[in-house]
């Protein structure tokens, strides 16, 4: 499948052994990154919030089993000198590489392994669709499919791939996250556009409630396809990154079926957004989509509860086409509901009738599959 690769300028490769694979993806250009807010943040977080001053990278390298998280000075120096491995592999200036890392946390990085590792997969940096595959499947955990997102305009494209299915709930992050363009772009510009993307996209994906202390968003702008049209970059960069947010709340820890929630007639977008993540997020809504069970008075209690003022007997509620609730009085036909919620995608659609303000957000249902690979993640 083409993703980044289809991006002019850039390379991929990778290699995945049980549960430690590395990626190396090779792009020189412009850069802009966001982080995960978690006040645990692991060493490569730490590393790349102090190098991504500079607003350029020319390659990342990416380690999975192992997150460098909770591992102090060391686990700084390990993040440092794994740039300087992969810097050695490709021949170029290790201050800029970027780093990230997912896995276990409270565990040091096995130098030599991705020392093996990079060596191994430097010389199969390629163009096509086989590389970039095996890079987005190198930075797999608990994933069950690699995740690969393109947009083509007549002038220019933006690839993305990415890793995530537990352990989300992004805030001025994702999980990990690389995005390429060839369009021709300056540093404050691209920060700005990746921002807005992540908040539209990334910021409105849950899981399971816990934000990772690895999650990173790097996008790079080789600038081969010269200057473009900023909004028209925009919304490029932000429909490939809902394309792969929507992959990783599909793909969540035990998933069965997707969850969408839009909410419209709120005060402003900031509001609507944090009702539909409150409502995603709700483990007792989770559970009533994994059952099939047209509970949908847990979508308007968690509404309720999300901080945002509505009139709550002004509001109106459809799952798929079928009304719940309109304008405050209960019409839900709870056959016709439950109906609507077999399938893989479960959406709901409240209308608070509070503004002109909307977002999506994307979940998945709780299962008793979350509760197994989560309760022997480590053994």
């Amino acid at each position: 499948m083409k993703s980044i690769c289809a991006v002019e300028g850039v390379t991929a490769a990778g290699i995945k052994e049980g549960k430690y694979g590395l990626a190396l993806i090779r792009a020189s250009g412009t850069a802009a990154g966001v982080f995960t807010s978690n006040k645990m943040r692991a060493a490569p977080v730490e590393v790349m919030m102090e190098r991504m001053g500079r607003g350029t990278l020319d390659a990342v390298v990416v380690n999975s089993g192992c997150a460098n998280a909770y591992t102090g000075e060391r686990g700084y120096r390990d993040a440092v000198e794994m740039c300087g491995i992969a810097g050695g592999a490709l021949g170029i200036d290790p201050a800029s590489v970027g780093v990230a890392s997912t896995g276990v946390i409270g565990r040091y990085l096995d130098l030599p392994l991705i020392r093996d590792q990079c060596g191994r997969v430097a010389p199969l940096l390629a163009r096509n669709g086989d590389a970039e595959d095996a890079a987005a499947k190198a930075i797999m955990t608990t994933d069950t499919f690699p995740k690969h997102a393109l947009v083509r305009t007549e002038s220019f494209a933006v690839g993305g791939i990415t890793k995530g299915s537990g352990m989300i709930a992004p805030n001025m992050g994702t999980m990990l996250a690389f995005i390429y363009t060839d369009a021709q772009v300056e540093g404050p510009v691209l920060r700005d556009i990746l921002r807005q993307a992540t908040r539209r996209s990334f910021n409105r994906v849950v899981v399971d409630g816990d934000t990772s202390t690895n999650d990173v968003a790097f996008c790079t702008a080789t600038g081969a396809a010269g200057r473009v049209d900023r909004g028209e970059l925009a919304r490029a960069i932000e429909a490939v990154c809902r394309d792969l947010a929507v992959q990783i709340a599909r793909d969540g820890e035990g998933a069965t079926k997707l969850l969408e929630v839009t909410v419209r007639g709120a005060p402003d977008e900031d509001a609507a957004a944090e009702v539909a993540r409150t409502v995603i997020a709700s483990p007792l809504v989770k559970t009533a989509i994994y059952g099939e069970d047209p509970n949908w008075g847990r979508v308007v209690a968690a509404a309720g509860r999300a901080g945002v003022e509505f009139d709550p007997y002004g509001v109106s509620l459809r799952v798929g086409e079928i009304p719940l609730v309109l304008r405050g009085e209960i019409v839900a036909d709870l056959g016709a509901a439950k109906a609507a919620m077999r399938g893989a995608t479960v959406a709901f659609d409240l209308d608070l009738a509070a503004g002109d303000g909307k977002a999506t957000a994307w979940g998945c249902d709780l299962t008793e599959k979350y509760v197994e690979i989560n309760g022997k993640y480590t053994t």
